[in-house]
């Protein structure tokens, strides 16, 4: 199943926005008040001339300390190579400010397996005047050295280790390093598996270097092996849950579509019948 890396990426830097803009961008952080952060609904533009549609991937509305006007921040996760990509970040910018009418502060994320030098800008000119010059803040992951963050206690810096430059002979040390990082974190159970779900999606090891690591987690000892230990089979052990629900409903669905009633689906499943009249009306 091909991996939804927008998805993704929105779900963790809508839940850790600021703790992003303060790892990559503190001189932004500096200057945005976090207080009035809201994000705003998708944006869809249609390229009239190539006939496709494009959805800008993150759009947050908040303000500056001290100015009482809004502004508006856009986030675009790049996951592939796109020579046209500072153009299209220069379009979403000028669709934006059409609508909006306010300062906009454009930011590309390059998240691919492979390192290039990326522009950050757009440029329209003649040999007689200079039009346009379109620029905006941009990290390419990939040019991240993975072992400059493992101090870090910034949940973004320990998800996004598994996109930053390392080794492949280093996949289980960069497993374990997470870990680490990640008991060290003050975030809830959900914000937990929400960084180890972004980071597995990513980081998957082979069987034999799943049991390296296993063997690291054990030679780690005392309390922090423990805890280390205990996150990983709390999370495994909810995965499991979750797949087996996520197979009922799945189950239900069908049956639904075959034209079984729902009384008769709650009695062959042992189900009350509210509860898969739920997960019948979830797929409409």
């Amino acid at each position: 199943m091909a991996i939804d890396h927008d998805r993704l990426f929105k779900e963790l830097l809508t839940t850790f926005f600021e703790e992003f803009i303060l790892l990559f961008f503190p001189h932004v952080h500096e200057h945005i008040d976090f207080r009035h952060l809201s994000f705003l609904s998708e944006e869809l533009f249609t390229d009239v001339t190539a006939g496709e549609k494009y959805r800008v991937d993150l759009l947050i509305q908040t303000k500056l300390k001290g100015e009482a006007g809004i502004i508006i921040i856009h986030v675009e996760n790049q996951s592939y190579m796109q020579s046209s990509f500072p153009e299209r970040m220069f379009i979403y910018f000028s669709r934006l400010f059409e609508k909006y009418r306010t300062n906009i502060l454009p930011i590309a994320i390059f998240s691919y397996d492979f390192i290039r030098d990326e522009p950050s800008s757009f440029t329209l000119q003649f040999p007689f005047l200079h039009v346009l010059q379109f620029q905006f803040l941009a990290v390419e992951l990939r040019k991240q050295n993975w072992r400059d963050y493992i101090r870090s206690e910034n949940p973004i810096a320990t998800a996004l280790l598994s996109k930053m430059g390392y080794n492949e002979n280093e996949r289980v040390e960069l497993k374990k390093q997470f870990f680490r990082m990640l008991i060290r974190l003050n975030v809830d159970e959900a914000k937990q598996r929400l960084l180890i779900g972004f980071f597995e999606t990513y980081v998957k090891l082979t069987e034999q270097e799943e049991k390296q690591f296993q063997n690291e987690v054990k030679k780690m000892g005392g309390k922090e092996g423990e805890q280390v230990m205990e996150l990983i089979i709390s999370y495994e052990q909810k995965g499991k849950i979750e797949g087996a629900k996520e197979k009922e409903r799945e189950m239900i669905q069908k049956m639904v579509e075959k034209g079984m009633s729902i009384t008769q689906i709650a009695h062959l499943l042992d189900r009350s019948e509210e509860e898969v009249r739920r997960v019948a009306e979830m797929k409409s």
